[in-house]
């Protein structure tokens, strides 16, 4: 469902062991530390992270998390996620390989109390993108965060524009805005649910 195809990801990963340089770019490691940070609350129950490539965020997701559910498209990138994971003994965190958002993981009674959707959001088509909104507004609990960084340039892939993007899970039902951080290269935001009675 995804403009651009599971192949193509997974052709990526397996060229490569870090293809965007997650792990050893000071871009990358800035900008998660600065994610990890604009989350609201120190412990979450039960955290989603589509588009979790090698694991680099999800596993220090896992610290702040009672159950983490990962999911990638490519098989190669979820194998080494896996790995990680086990290597760490952090049986609490699921890796899925899933071809978002076509196929959807297990929502938990309740749903996700913290959902971030990192450097995904931009690949998905107008049609997949819809989805995908309709798929994170179904399983985002009352009261849960959902935050979303993705990068500004320009490049081949992108399907969406950041910030249009950013605009569009922020006005998703019940969003109220907690933090937006924006550079000329990337933007972060992050909302929270309210709930029904606050509505």
């Amino acid at each position: 469902m995804a403009a651009v195809g599971v192949d193509h990801f997974e052709a990526l990963y397996r060229q490569h062991p870090d293809p965007w340089r997650i792990a050893s770019a000071w871009y990358e490691r800035r900008k998660r530390a600065l994610l990890l940070a604009s989350l609201g609350r120190e412990q979450y129950a039960h955290a989603f992270e589509p588009g979790c490539g090698n694991g680099d965020l999800t596993l220090p997701l896992a610290g702040r998390c009672g159950q983490v559910c990962a999911v990638d498209f490519a098989g190669t990138a979820i194998d080494r996620c896996r790995a990680r994971i086990q290597e760490q003994g952090m049986a609490h965190v699921e890796a899925l390989a899933l071809d978002l958002p076509r196929q959807w993981p297990p929502v938990p009674e309740g749903g996700f109390d913290l959902i971030i959707v990192s450097e995904l959001g931009y690949y998905l088509d107008d049609s997949a993108l819809a989805a995908f909104l309709q798929g994170i507004d179904g399983c985002l609990a009352p009261g849960g965060e959902l935050v979303a960084c993705h990068l500004r340039l320009d490049f081949d892939d992108r399907q969406q524009g950041t910030d249009a993007l950013h605009q569009a899970l922020g006005s998703l039902p019940g969003m109220s805005p907690l933090v937006e951080h924006r550079e000329d290269v990337f933007l972060l935001n992050g909302w929270q649910r309210q709930h029904k009675d606050d509505a």
